[in-house]
């Protein structure tokens, strides 16, 4: 059945921004700049947004296969939809580098679509809000296809499968609700100065179980819940293991409780015993992939609050192959991955899975399940966690 509205067909334009998450992997914290994203080539960061963007289109067309499509030449869309097996009409033909101003170019050339589908992250959101504010009310509702290092905002499906099937449904609904646009100064975020700015609200369709919704700060959390999780950690490490510590001020706490420095904002390598040390600080993916290969290895990571994802949101450092090399060092798979949140986080999930969204199903997969979630000193619980290309389905 072929799905029209107003007379003509349901049309979904898509914009991506291929450099999106490339500093991720690279232990970079964000990618906006040339610079940054040299550096991330340098250390062996391969893009990853044109193929989260072509599973979207490809979910996209399994449940909608008669859908219009418009985007832009090259990495900017054309070549996802050929990924996807989709053609597309073609808007705009951009440079062979791209910037932020491709984006909202891009965008305003997309006016008269029925959704607009971009692929990115936090600042792709905002050179999406701010070309839609130039376009009034020609403005289309839009979904983020989540493929940046940080996705704080509201704006974005829980995973690149999730947005397809959201755009396809809003064919036959149309039905919209606003959602958040923030950002961080990723240069003071790489300081360790986390303080996320609303920059405005863009129109979304009206669909809240798919969509990640905007991540939620732990000021509510007591420092004696903090300081009491990383207590029962460090009080269940095991010598002879390596632990990798992800990103988060719950994290900090463990290497503060075993008298280490470790990073804020970075993925860290750290060991028990009576000597505790830090074996890598701030590693890349590569630099991890070699400090876990052969040992054996937990991972120790917190919630990101409000959204309840685990994997795949500022710690892409913890690849699929990085997860395959703690499997196969004599980890479990069960006793692989401890996560870290108070009781007060998990409860604002209001009984949702937590999420893994590593950019390879199979992986996450892996994961599903349940999960031990220390909560405290002496307290724990055992949560679900899902892959996030598949709760939603």
């Amino acid at each position: 059945m072929e799905h029209h509205v107003g007379g003509a067909p349901f049309t979904v334009g898509l914009v991506v921004n291929p450099v999106a998450g490339i500093g991720g992997p690279a232990g970079l914290k964000g990618s906006d700049g040339e610079r940054v994203q040299r550096e991330a080539l340098a250390r062996g960061a391969v893009p990853q947004a044109g193929r989260r963007a072509a599973a979207a289109v490809r979910a996209l067309l399994a449940r909608l296969p008669d859908v219009r499509l418009v985007t832009v030449a090259g990495a900017m869309g054309e070549d996802s939809v050929r990924a996807a097996g989709g053609t597309a009409e073609l808007v705009l033909r951009p440079g062979d580098s791209t910037a932020a101003a491709d984006t909202r170019a891009a965008v305003r050339a997309m006016a008269g679509v029925d959704l607009l589908l971009f692929a990115g992250g936090d600042g792709t959101a905002r050179d999406v809000l701010d070309a839609l504010r130039a376009l009034g009310g020609r403005a289309p509702a839009v979904l983020g296809v989540p493929a940046g290092v940080k996705v704080y905002s509201g704006c974005f499906a829980t995973g690149p499968a999730a947005a397809g099937l959201v755009a396809a449904g809003h064919a036959g609904a149309g039905r919209v609700a606003e959602a958040e646009v923030v950002d961080l100064d990723e240069e003071a975020y790489r300081q360790g100065l986390v303080s996320p700015r609303l920059y405005g609200t863009v129109r979304v369709p009206a669909t809240g179980h798919r969509l990640s919704g905007r991540k939620t700060g732990s000021a509510s959390a007591s420092p004696g819940s903090v300081e009491g999780i990383a207590r029962e950690i460090v009080a269940t490490m095991r010598p002879n293991v390596r632990y990798v510590l992800g990103p988060g001020a719950t994290t900090l706490a463990v290497g503060r409780e075993l008298g280490l420095t470790t990073t804020l904002l970075g993925v860290d390598v750290v060991e028990a015993g009576p000597s505790p040390r830090l074996t890598g600080a701030d590693v890349t993916e590569a630099e991890l992939l070699g400090l876990v290969t052969g040992h054996e290895t937990a991972l120790v990571l917190s919630v990101i609050g409000g959204q309840g994802f685990v994997l795949g949101r500022g710690n892409q450092q913890i690849s699929p192959r990085v997860l395959r090399a703690v499997t196969a060092g004599g980890t479990g798979t069960g006793r692989a991955l401890v996560v870290l949140a108070t009781q007060q986080k998990l409860a604002a999930l209001g009984g949702r899975p937590l999420l893994a969204d590593t950019g390879d199903p199979e992986a996450d997969r892996a994961l599903a399940g349940h999960v031990r979630v220390v909560t405290g000193y002496r307290e724990s619980t055992v949560y679900r966690i899902a892959a996030a290309s598949e709760e939603y389905q």
